[in-house]
């Protein structure tokens, strides 16, 4: 039988890879802009939500990421990071999801005057607000906060730096976000040295805009997460049998189990898919790769959790079991420490219905 959609949001879920900016309520953004000034497209709470997914919606990520100047635009208070964190955390809770983690790049929030550590600050309290939130609805979620760094600026060290000032403060892991072709991961080699050094957690945007040779520049950084990751495909070829014939970076990946951090409709509209019959999440997942199904960009890509993963049943095939197998995967697979990592995956797997079948459904 065909899973719905109303079975899938009632299923316990993972995200990984969701970016507060990408989130923002387009009615949120209506009203912090009103608040602040900020000159918007359209002040039409439906036409700018529209607007968003259409201009996201051009097959470049340059001009995918130029719809943030609007998000970012409207959060450059506590007030206003609060809030956002806040709506974020009952949005996700109100889909199903008992595990996130947000990310932002506290950089892209100091217009306003704002330290970074103000601006940690600001979004952890309102992460903590929109758990409360939801328990208050009977839902119980728990967020944990990725710092990004942005690949154009020259702030990684900085920001690697408060990553690990926070670990113990909520701050869960490390990234780096922002146009990825020109602006390689090896760029930013000592804020990486830094966390390897301290054992801090890091993901990577790669394998999204550029090739397999910037998945190749995440693992050799230290990703244990790949953000995308989609490119790894560049290395597997047909053989002259018809079988997949994976290169030594796509083997080293999917052998060590670095888990790929899929947004399908995000990849879609930034060009790296057509569309989610013929996306390369489903061909990773059959290969064996630890893949897990994440959003993005909610905002942008006017989605959730349970509508990416209820487009791969409706348009790619995938069964409840695959659901499973992503979300397992997600569980195994966050940056929690190995009991909470435990709790989780114990959280999400229903009695009589853990993922079973072959070697490729391995988280």
């Amino acid at each position: 039988m065909t899973v719905t959609f109303e079975q899938i949001v009632a299923l316990p879920k993972v995200l990984l890879h969701d970016h507060l900016d990408g989130g923002v309520r387009a009615a949120t953004v209506v009203d912090l802009a009103a608040q602040t000034g900020h000159a918007l497209p359209t002040t039409d709470v439906d036409a700018l939500a529209a607007w968003f997914h259409d201009q996201a919606h051009s097959g470049s990520l340059e001009a995918y990421i130029d719809t943030f100047v609007h998000t970012a635009g409207v959060m450059q208070t506590a007030d206003a990071l609060r809030r956002v964190a806040r709506e974020a955390v009952e949005d996700l809770a109100a889909d199903g999801v008992v595990y996130a983690e947000e990310r932002f790049a506290p950089e892209l929030h100091q217009s306003g005057g704002l330290s970074l550590q103000q601006a940690v600050d600001a979004v952890r309290e309102g992460l903590a607000e929109g758990e409360a939130a939801a328990a208050a609805q009977g839902r119980t979620i728990r967020t944990g906060l990725l710092l990004c760094a942005m690949r154009q600026s020259d702030r990684a060290d900085e920001i690697a730096a408060l990553a690990l000032a926070n670990r113990d403060r909520g701050v869960v892991g490390f990234d780096i976000a922002g146009p990825e072709a020109g602006f390689p991961a090896s760029g930013m080699g000592a804020a990486f040295a830094q966390l390897r050094g301290a054992r801090f957690p890091v993901t990577v945007h790669a394998g999204e805009a550029a090739g397999a040779e910037s998945v190749e520049q995440a693992v050799d950084v230290g990703a244990l997460r790949l953000g995308h990751g989609i490119r790894l495909t560049d290395d597997i070829r047909t053989g002259e049998d018809g079988e997949p014939r994976l290169g030594r970076l796509a083997h080293w990946v999917r052998d060590r189990r670095i888990p790929l951090e899929v947004c399908p409709s995000s990849n879609i509209q930034t060009g790296g898919a057509t569309s989610v019959a013929d996306h390369p999440v489903t061909t990773l997942l059959r290969l064996g790769f630890a893949v897990t199904v994440n959003t993005d960009n909610r905002l942008q890509s006017r989605t959730s959790l349970s509508r990416e993963l209820h487009l791969l049943v409706t348009e790619a095939g995938w069964t409840a079991d695959d659901l499973r197998t992503v979300t397992l995967t997600a569980a195994k697979h966050a940056f929690l420490h190995e009991d909470a990592r435990t709790d989780l995956v114990d959280r999400v797997i229903l009695p009589g219905h853990a993922p079973h079948g072959t070697g490729r459904h391995r988280a």
